[in-house]
């Protein structure tokens, strides 16, 4: 039981009136037009509905004339089952008033003390009254409203009233949960996506930047390598120059040894020379004296030849002269022979005596040829002898000249290699002191380049040239140089947003894991939420049946599209004197037949609505006789079986009489409606 009365001030049809309501079934009957819609309107106003009948405005519910109205609802508020429906409020009736103005000022009152609509639906919540439901209120003319409301209207309403909303709330939550869990973890993508586009390029910029320090590091790493570099080259040029000094030491002393040496050998040579020159000179006198002998000898046998060779031809001639005269001799003759045979002739005794002279000519010639020939061989051999003997005192000449010569030029040779020995020892000389200087220079240039190395960290192992370090350097520069825009910022821009990526990841891998617990959460809701709708439409399925079956009718209750609870809905389907069941609808029933169907389903739920008032207007306007009296029997049936308050408005008391209900007579006697219980 909710409403234990209810009064009226100027509300429509009323200027006053209290109406008590008991529970059961309570029924309030009168002519059309006394009043009996105005009292469910009121309290309808009163639980703060928002219909108001035919859409008008609250200000035209008050009474004609008055500037003010009242509707006061008296709420039971007694213990059940040890406990009060609202346990704040320690008292057994709660006064809820709602007050309406003429100038559309409205407002609610609980316990004649000021109360929000929100302090109202709260209230009425502890009552588990929903006033806007159908199935909990049904105005006049709703039944039409109910039939061509969508199936998921019609099942969302019977969860409401059978308190089932908390598991369609819970479905409903987890999938707006799932919602923005997805809503999140798809921004959550966007923005992984977005960041990790981001990061790639501050990546790509970090590792320049990682480059570039590693450029740097290098460089100085470089200029370390090219110290020690340096360093170890004028350890080199330093050593090698002192090993260049003492090998021009040691290049001196034995210049100094050969200068030595040569000198001495010089001297032998000059000694030598002097000695050959001496002997040269005797041999040379006694050349000079072979050769004048000589030379007189070949002169002797030259002038004996020449001799002989013209004694020879004056031999020839006087023997040629002496065979002439011979010939003349013997021409001449006869001649003298003939004339004067017997004289003797003068010329012919001259001319005989000179052919004798001339025959012993070619003799004495001869013989002096041949004392010449002995001479001139004599002179031959002596000078044959001295040719040997020059030849052979030539040979020694040559041979002292030779040696004389070979002595000279070993010694010029000597005096030459003395002299670029002593010039060699006078540059080794000056080496030696421009090398010691130099040798100064480097090694205090050693000691500075020591001490910078050192500035720049430990000795390291070099292998490359300077040249080469330089070479690096300067590839080094050139790629540093190349990395200009890359700043330090870098590196805290890539490591916030590397913050971010990771954050933003791990939120996605929750998201990810919140999306599968949300489509598990929703899983399971839905099995509990499909669970009890079954359940409920089951019961409702066999009740329905059960009152249509009273009014020659059959019909099925069902819930399809299950799968969804968006789309899942309610459908009723009805059939009258025995034909099949079609879905219950405006067009395929009639109107006793819709307001039968309607009516059986509101039966068929009682034993499941949570709310302690339901209320119908008018439910029996277009049904038959029969079915009005089915009905009523109906009604009174299932409410007796429990504890709710059932308010139905009727202009038929006669289907009542007789049984348990609480009857209540409108009448309205010029123009005020004036109620009546009926005992």
């Amino acid at each position: 039981m909710l409403i234990r009365e209810m009064i009226l001030e100027n509300f429509m049809s009323y200027e006053y009136a209290r109406i008590p309501l008991k529970p059961g079934v309570n029924i309030i009957c009168g002519p059309n037009g006394a009043g009996k819609s105005s009292i469910l309107l009121g309290i309808s106003v009163a639980l703060g509905q928002s219909y108001t009948e035919r859409s008008k405005k609250l200000s035209d519910l008050i009474r004609w004339g008055k500037d003010i109205g009242r509707v006061t609802l008296v709420l039971d508020n007694s213990e059940r089952r040890g406990r009060r429906p609202v346990p704040r409020i320690r008292k057994d009736q709660l006064f809820l008033t709602r007050v309406l103005r003429r100038d559309g000022k409205y407002w609610f009152e609980l316990d004649n003390a000021y109360a929000a609509r929100a302090d109202v639906v709260r209230l009425l919540s502890r009552f588990d009254v929903d006033p806007d439901n159908m199935l909990i209120i049904m105005h006049q003319d709703m039944a039409e409203q109910f039939i061509v409301l969508s199936p998921q209207e019609k099942l969302k309403m019977v969860e409401a009233a059978a308190g089932l909303e908390p598991y369609r709330r819970n479905v409903l939550e987890a999938r707006r949960k799932l919602s923005r869990v997805v809503s999140q973890e798809e921004s959550l993508s966007k923005m992984l996506e977005s960041a990790e586009q981001t990061l790639n390029y501050w990546r790509e910029q970090y590792d320049r930047y990682q480059q570039k320090k590693q450029l740097i590091l290098k460089r100085r790493f470089l200029e370390r390598e090219l110290a020690w570099a340096q360093v170890s080259g004028r350890e080199e040029a330093t050593s090698a120059l002192r090993k260049r000094l003492e090998n021009k030491k040691e290049e001196l002393t034995k210049i100094e040894w050969q200068i030595k040496l040569s000198s001495e050998q010089t001297n032998k040579l000059q000694e030598e020379a002097g000695n050959a020159k001496n002997k040269w000179q005797t041999l040379l006198e006694e050349r000079l004296s072979l050769e004048r002998e000589t030379a007189r000898e070949e002169y002797s046998a030259q002038s004996s030849m020449e001799t002989l060779k013209e004694l020879q031809g004056w031999a020839e001639l006087a023997q040629k002269g002496a065979e002439r005269l011979v010939d003349r001799l013997s021409e001449l003759k006869p001649r003298t022979e003939e004339p004067n045979a017997g004289v003797a002739n003068p010329t012919s005794i001259e001319a005989q005596t000179v052919l004798e002279d001339l025959c012993r000519l070619p003799d004495l010639l001869n013989l002096k040829i041949k004392n010449l020939e002995n001479s001139a061989e004599s002179a031959k051999r002596k000078a044959t002898e001295l040719n040997l003997r020059l030849t052979a005192l030539k040979d020694r000449l040559q041979d002292i000249s030779l040696r004389i010569e070979e002595v000279g030029n070993q010694v010029l040779e000597e005096r030459i290699g003395l002299a670029i020995q002593e010039y060699q020892k006078k540059e080794l000389a000056g080496e030696l002191d421009e090398a010691e200087t130099n040798l100064k220079v480097l090694e205090s240039d050693l000691t500075a380049a020591v001490g910078r190395a050192e500035t720049m960290g430990p000795r390291i192992a070099t292998l490359r040239s300077v040249e080469e370090v330089l070479d690096e350097i300067r590839m080094t520069d050139g790629r540093i140089a190349a990395m200009t825009d890359v700043s330090g910022d870098i590196e805290r821009m890539y490591e916030s947003y590397s913050k971010l990526y990771f954050e933003l990841k791990e939120k996605a891998r929750v998201a990810s894991e919140n999306r599968e617990k949300a489509l598990e959460e929703i899983k399971t809701r839905m099995e509990a939420w499909r669970s009890v709708i079954h359940s409920l439409l089951e019961h409702i399925s066999i009740e329905y049946r059960r009152i249509l079956s009273q009014a020659t009718a059959t019909g099925i209750v069902r819930l399809m599209d299950d799968h969804d609870i968006e789309a899942a809905g309610l459908e009723m389907l009805v059939g009258f004197k025995g034909s099949q069941p079609l879905p219950l609808s405006i067009y395929s029933q009639s109107g006793g037949e819709r307001s039968t169907a309607v009516m059986s389903f509101l039966l068929a739920c009682q034993q499941r609505v949570r709310s302690p008032f339901r209320a119908v207007d008018e439910y029996d306007v277009h049904m038959d006789p029969k079915n009005r009296e089915v009905i009523a029997n109906l009604l009174i049936s299932a409410v007796a079986e429990g504890e709710a308050q059932y308010l139905a408005i009727t202009p038929n008391q006669a289907f009542f009489g007789g049984k348990t209900a609480h009857i209540i007579t409108v009448q309205n006697i010029e123009g005020t409606s004036l109620v009546t219980e009926v005992s």
